[in-house]
């Protein structure tokens, strides 16, 4: 799946690829998330949730709903290291502390309509913050902007 993820990817970087696995091992979550996909699910995933991931990954959201991903993704994103000076600088402009929650919401998996609930604003305002920090790093949707968050460590 891992290879097949970059493949596909190398091939047709414009597509979104969600895992299908019955490994629920982290080396295999990260390793996923590495190669490019949007989505990482076990075979025994309900229909539904399958459906609702396909959605998700088309839309340019992430989703990943196993307990060990659960697990990578809250490392991944924990306390933000002491680079965060450095990856900010490597953006076009530094993010507000406003742009930098609502990543931080992307990052956990969170549609528009949830994170303006958390964070007690309007949709079109998420949807605005969405905007400029796609901007800012200079990617195309909301995965490639969670992936930077992750590797660079903007994100707590």
């Amino acid at each position: 799946g891992i290879a097949a993820t970059r493949d596909i990817l190398s091939s047709l970087p414009e597509s979104k690829v969600v895992i299908l696995t019955t490994f629920d091992l982290e080396e295999y979550v990260y390793d996923g998330i590495r190669a490019g996909a949007v989505g990482y699910l076990l075979k025994d995933a309900a229909p539904d949730e399958l459906v609702d991931a396909i959605r998700a990954a088309y839309r340019g959201e992430a989703i990943f709903r196993t307990a060990t991903a659960a697990k990578v993704i809250a490392r991944a994103v924990g306390p933000a290291a002491a680079n965060t000076a450095q990856s900010q600088a490597q953006l076009l402009e530094p993010f507000t502390e406003r742009e930098l929650e609502v990543l931080q919401q992307m990052a956990y998996g969170l549609r528009n309509e949830e994170i303006a609930g958390r964070l007690h604003i309007g949709e079109s305002t998420v949807k605005t913050h969405v905007h400029r920090i796609l901007h800012k790093i200079g990617v195309d949707d909301r995965t490639q902007a969670v992936v930077f968050a992750i590797r660079n460590r903007i994100v707590r």
